[in-house]
């Protein structure tokens, strides 16, 4: 069996043949990809099913929703790759050209990042998405998911690997490592791995950033908030505050505190509290939401700031829109927050003001996410404030290279001589 850093040479190698791999060749593989997995889904499902069983006493409610897989999460799967086929190749796109002088042209184009090392917990649908997305952007990964969907990712990993050589991507192009040790290990190689992307815990994604050398994408935590200010439409307001909070809370973009408005919080707080206690809800509030509730638990300082991924749910009210702005960059991840307001310049002042990743006006935090944002599938969501910010696509897949086309030129001949930096409309070819 191969070690880790030879898993990592194997993947540094087939990304320089990948990054020269045409789009056609790619998306080829990825039709591939989706034909075999759907072809094969009751094996998927079987594996699964066998994970499930292993793990069921062994991890928490929310991480064995994200483990589970069915046959409409497989169809998901599929269809998340042949949206990626969809999507335009982002490699060797010129997003600059100027002639600095005479038969001297400067071009930037993007680029393949080279290897990206994927580490992540409990989802095993995240084998397919990021394969398929570091495939298309012509990037070699090297995978690590949770031993809790251990025979889940080996058959995902397996069946993607097959079909993508035989349609003839570079062989070791996509690695699976899978114990402890190998990621400990990852974490040393930045030699070979160019970036990581951790999804998990708050704890996991900290332990990775505080453990390597390699460049980071990924967010700690998913602490989501929606605001219902005063002049909200009622019936949009239960709708989304319901929505965010119950439509699945196991994920980073469900709603964990609800901000509302002190001028209705006796019209509002009853309804959307009637709507959540039949959906299972358990609430912890504020000094006036316990009052107006009754049958809450008191919060206390640290809830605010704490994500549950589960039927539990945050209430604060607030003293109009700069409180509830001053809340979320206080007590918020800069993930996904949102405002429930008619209010065209409370809205507005509220989007100008969060420093969050996403900001929804009148939606859920629940579209913040790759595939509802319409890039194919997303790598991660990323808090960070370079290179990519909140959901991630292909475009957080590539960087540049600058290339200089000359005629002989040296820049002994510019020491009087200025450049005339004309613009180009033609393409890098």
């Amino acid at each position: 069996m191969a070690t880790t850093i030879e898993k990592a040479r194997q993947a540094r190698g087939a990304s320089l043949e990948l990054a020269k791999t045409s789009a056609d060749e790619k998306d080829r593989a990825l039709l591939a990809l989706a034909k075999v997995l759907w072809d094969r889904k009751g094996e998927i499902l079987e594996a699964n099913a066998r994970d499930c069983e292993e793990s069921k006493d062994e991890i928490g409610e929310a991480l064995y929703k994200r483990l589970q897989l069915n046959e409409e999460k497989v169809e998901a799967m599929v269809e998340g790759v042949k949206s990626v086929v969809k999507l335009k190749d982002p490699v060797g796109e010129t997003t600059y050209a100027i002639e600095l002088d005479i038969d001297l042209e400067l071009y930037k184009i993007t680029v393949p990042i080279g290897v990206i090392g994927a580490i992540f917990e409990s989802r095993p649908n995240v084998v397919v998405d990021v394969g398929a997305l570091c495939l298309k952007s012509g990037n070699a990964v090297m995978m690590k998911g949770g031993s809790e969907a251990r025979h889940t990712n080996r058959m995902l990993y397996g069946l993607m690997k097959a079909a993508t050589e035989e349609s003839g991507m570079p062989e070791g192009w996509i690695q699976l490592v899978e114990s402890r040790e190998e990621v400990t290990e990852m974490l040393e190689l930045d030699e070979y791995i160019s970036l990581l992307v951790p999804r998990g815990s708050n704890e996991f994604v900290k332990y990775i950033k505080e453990n390597t050398r390699i460049p980071v994408l990924g967010h700690a935590s998913g602490v989501c908030h929606v605001y219902v200010d005063g002049e909200a439409d009622m019936e949009k307001a239960l709708r989304i505050a319901y929505d965010a909070k119950c439509q699945y809370p196991a994920v980073c973009n469900a709603m964990e505190t609800l901000l509302v408005d002190e001028r209705i919080v006796g019209e509002f707080l009853p309804r959307i509290w009637e709507e959540y206690r039949k959906a299972g809800v358990t609430a912890k509030g504020d000094e006036k939401a316990c009052k107006v509730l009754g049958d809450i638990q008191k919060a206390c300082d640290i809830d605010w700031s704490t994500e549950y991924n589960d039927l539990v749910v945050n209430v604060r009210t607030v003293n109009g829109v700069d409180e509830a702005i001053e809340n979320i960059n206080r007590y918020g991840s800069a993930h996904t927050d949102a405002i429930v307001t008619e209010d065209e310049y409370t809205a507005r002042k509220f989007i100008d003001s969060v420093d969050s990743s996403s900001v929804m006006w009148n939606a859920s935090t629940r579209f913040s996410d790759g595939y509802r944002y319409g890039l194919g599938a997303e790598i991660g969501i990323s808090t960070n404030k370079i290179h990519a910010r909140g959901p991630v696509g292909m475009e957080g897949l590539v960087i540049h290279k600058w290339i200089l086309k000359g005629d002989g030129h040296i820049v002994e001949d510019y020491r009087k001589k200025k450049f005339t930096h004309r613009k180009l409309k033609k393409r890098w070819e």
